[in-house]
């Protein structure tokens, strides 16, 4: 007997979670899941399905690999969030945040190859066991784990104890950009160094602005207009150096690089995301 509407709309909201970690994008997702809805009406079955959701969660599993295969075979590379329309753009938005995704694990998981992610999404996120995984991969249960295990490896940061000296006192980093996202612009200039400079690319400012500000007044009263940006920003490594990147939808937008020196912040750089970039874990902070 073949799955029911009444099945697959009961399903609907665990497959269209599942889709989108895999797929990173909540139109796609959207794709992915009428796709194996179709595919559920016309599969040939004498046996009624006893697990229904399993069933399309398998399904829609495979549609993303797929997709993700697709993908790797054209060599395109994750969109950046400034080639990615606004519309959809926002619905990523609104996934993470009703949600609760995690904005970094989702970059990471732009950056993994097509089994990786899926084995990875399916077992660490669904609880979905080895032997459906590896019906997916079309592989066996022992690759399927090595898939998820290297995943694993490279989500999790492996830098040496020696590279995280050189980060920036995270307190004081985590304190700004609080600050930032309320307006607080007064506990913004006390955390300012009173030279502090701003840096940034021109095309991530209003027309007119200027790429460098010098002074914790005008760097508190300009980053107050930028309070959205930050509210996307999630913690994470570039080359080694501790960033905050910005991601809306789990896209990269831009980086920011904050530097201190004697518990204030001395200089914020602000840099455009860029195709080739690898991102990592955060490095744990030197007071963890």
């Amino acid at each position: 007997m073949p799955i029911t509407a009444e099945e697959f709309e009961t399903a609907r909201p665990h497959l269209l979670s599942a889709a989108h970690r895999m797929l990173g994008s909540a139109h796609d997702a959207q794709d992915a899941v009428q796709t194996a809805w179709l595919r559920a009406m016309t599969a040939r079955t004498s046996q009624p399905i006893e697990n229904p959701s399993a069933w399309l969660t398998t399904v829609t599993a495979r549609v993303c690999f797929d997709e993700l295969r697709a993908r790797r075979r054209r060599n395109e590379a994750p969109l950046l969030a400034d080639a990615i329309p606004a519309t959809e753009l926002d619905a990523d938005e609104a996934v993470l945040r009703t949600e609760d995704v995690s904005r970094a694990l989702m970059v990471l998981l732009s950056q993994l190859t097509p089994p990786q992610r899926v084995a990875y999404v399916l077992h660490d996120l669904f609880s979905v066991p080895f032997d459906r995984i590896a019906h997916v991969l079309g592989g066996t249960v022992p690759s399927a784990k090595k898939h998820a295990s290297r995943a694993r490896q490279r989500l999790h940061n492996t830098q040496h104890a020696s590279e995280r000296n050189s980060q920036p006192d995270q307190q004081i980093v985590e304190a700004f950009l609080t600050a930032a996202q309320t307006g607080d612009t007064r506990r913004m200039i006390q955390l300012l160094a009173p030279d502090s400079v701003r840096d940034a690319d021109a095309v991530l400012l209003p027309g007119g602005a200027h790429t460098a500000v010098v002074g914790a007044a005008d760097i508190a009263a300009e980053t107050v207009h930028f309070r959205d940006r930050i509210q996307a920003a999630c913690r994470l490594t570039l080359n080694n150096k501790p960033v905050y990147l910005i991601a809306p939808g789990g896209h990269p937008l831009a980086t920011i690089e904050i530097s201190t020196a004697s518990q204030k912040i001395t200089r914020i750089t602000l840099r455009s995301a860029r195709t080739g970039d690898r991102f990592a874990a955060a490095l744990p902070s030197k007071t963890s």
